[in-house]
């Protein structure tokens, strides 16, 4: 084990997670992972199985004087999302995360932690591999590809499970059960363009913006954070003659924002040309929107960092015509909060992510996705990207997306949940909806007579470098879920 989680309580949850720290688990390549879980099933002589998917599933037998109680599903993902600093140079197919102590919080050196879900996957384990623990008869589902479009659940064959209850592990806020969530769709785009020549008597230049926060495209998306995508795109609208407005003559050369689908995009970078009678306007420019982009968000983003710098002249250009409608259109497309709910107070119904702008030589390929916990919003957000985008001539095109969970207040794992909390911490749990996705939504389709909540322990910046959880909440967790799979009779 890690040095850094030695002495952390519980210690089974820990040395658990501290060994899938070391395995690589990116969304999609979670062949060692699920290898692993398989491999820890068998050894401990428990009936374990796997689809093809790669989703892993253990059945525990109950523990004594508790055959007759029902039969409970705890269920984590067992992929993460994989994110670094940019000058963090770090492989996520090999190398294994860094866990570091920050006073009462664990974090990672430079890249994401993976306590989502891995602190998840960590507790179930420590349950199954317990003898002492007093529960029913127990499954435990271990799913693939929760973070890139929740394959491993909306895979999950109708018949696999057989329990009464699922015990989700994948909340990110001590203190509070889950019991509804949005549903998501992904909209992606593809911009074809030319390359032409480079223009002489032209310099070039590398704009980037970084540092911002980040964070998690539904959880994170009303709390007033940056994109960086749009924050670039800001400043090259403003350099780039239009048909019938000159400006500064910017001429985009490439550009690279933000990576995955379901994270707020951090860094974001632009190699772009200029007259040389504009060099020293453009850089003033820049200078000037990274005071005044700074000012906007001093509240929320203080580590955020404009630049410009001197670069050596690229190979080619974007053509201008492509070039104008991709500044027009990224910044006319919608990012944020685009709706509140209308029955519960401050509550995000839907919202759309602008999650990256990727290049190669023929393409400019654009990620977004949106969520909602109406169906016909959802849609209706996913439609209206769509409609932007073709005002250009993109080529558009929409994810099979995944439904929401409709909440349950009547749910038995509910009010137990809720009395546990109330007996062990002398206070009342929140009980709510989140606008993020969850795998209970596609469970509860294939399997509608489950009864599920969600909950776990404190996690912050998940989805970004800065992830990080809150060590004391892990046994507060901990301690929760035994009560409740004792009082489960």
């Amino acid at each position: 084990m890690q040095k850094e989680l030695e002495n952390l309580k519980p210690a089974s949850v820990w040395r658990f997670f501290g060994e899938i720290m070391n395995i690589p688990r990116p969304s999609k390549h979670e062949e060692k992972i699920s290898a692993y879980l398989q491999q820890f099933g068998h050894d401990r002589g428990l009936e374990t199985i796997s689809d093809p998917l790669g989703n892993v599933l253990i059945r525990k037998p109950a523990h004594p004087g508790y055959e007759h109680a029902p039969k409970v599903c705890l269920q984590a993902h067992m992929d993460m999302v994989c994110e670094k600093n940019g000058d963090k140079q770090f492989d996520f197919m090999k190398d294994a995360i860094q866990p570091v102590l920050d006073g009462e919080w664990l974090t990672a050196d430079g890249t994401t932690l993976g306590a989502d879900d891995g602190i998840g996957v960590a507790a179930i384990m420590a349950i199954l591999d317990d003898k002492s623990i007093e529960h029913g008869p127990l499954e435990a589902l271990f799913t693939v590809d929760e973070e890139t479009g929740l394959t491993g659940a909306n895979g999950l064959s109708t018949d696999w499970l057989q329990s009464d209850i699922l015990l989700n592990f994948d909340d990110e806020d001590e203190g509070e059960y889950c019991i509804g969530c949005a549903g998501g769709i992904d909209t992606t785009v593809a911009i074809d363009y030319r390359q032409v020549p480079v223009m002489p008597g032209t310099k070039a230049f590398k704009i980037s913006v970084s540092g911002l926060k980040g964070g998690h495209s539904g959880d994170d998306i009303n709390k007033g954070l940056a994109c960086a995508n749009k924050l670039l795109n800001r400043i090259l609208w403003n350099g780039t003659d239009q048909e019938d407005t000159p400006r500064l003559g910017l001429r985009l050369s490439s550009i690279d924002g933000g990576n995955l689908r379901n994270a707020i995009a951090r860094e974001a970078h632009a190699v772009v040309t200029v007259p040389d009678a504009n060099a020293e306007a453009l850089q003033q420019m820049v200078a000037d929107y990274a005071n005044a982009i700074r000012f906007e968000f001093r509240s929320t983003e203080p580590n955020m960092q404009i630049a410009i710098e001197p670069v050596a002249m690229p190979q080619s250009l974007i053509d201008i015509e492509t070039q104008r409608h991709l500044v027009n259109v990224l910044y006319a497309v919608a990012h944020g909060v685009l709706a509140m709910s209308r029955e519960i107070p401050n509550f995000v119904e839907t919202s759309t992510n602008l999650a990256s702008v990727k290049m190669d030589d023929r393409q400019i390929h654009i990620a977004t996705s949106q969520r909602s916990s109406v169906e016909s919003a959802k849609m209706a957000a996913a439609q209206k990207i769509e409609a932007t985008f073709r005002t250009i001539g993109a080529h558009v095109s929409h994810g099979d997306g995944y439904p929401g969970w409709t909440p349950n207040p009547d749910s038995r794992v509910l009010k137990v949940g809720v009395d546990v909390y109330k007996k062990m911490y002398g206070k009342e749990p929140i009980v709510r909806a989140i606008h993020a996705g969850l795998e209970c939504g596609l469970i509860g389709e294939k399997y509608p007579k489950m009864d599920m909540i969600s909950y776990g322990p404190t996690l912050r910046g998940v989805h970004s470098p800065d992830e990080k959880i809150e060590i004391k909440t892990v046994e507060m967790f901990w301690n929760q879920t035994l009560e409740i799979l004792r009082q489960l009779k």
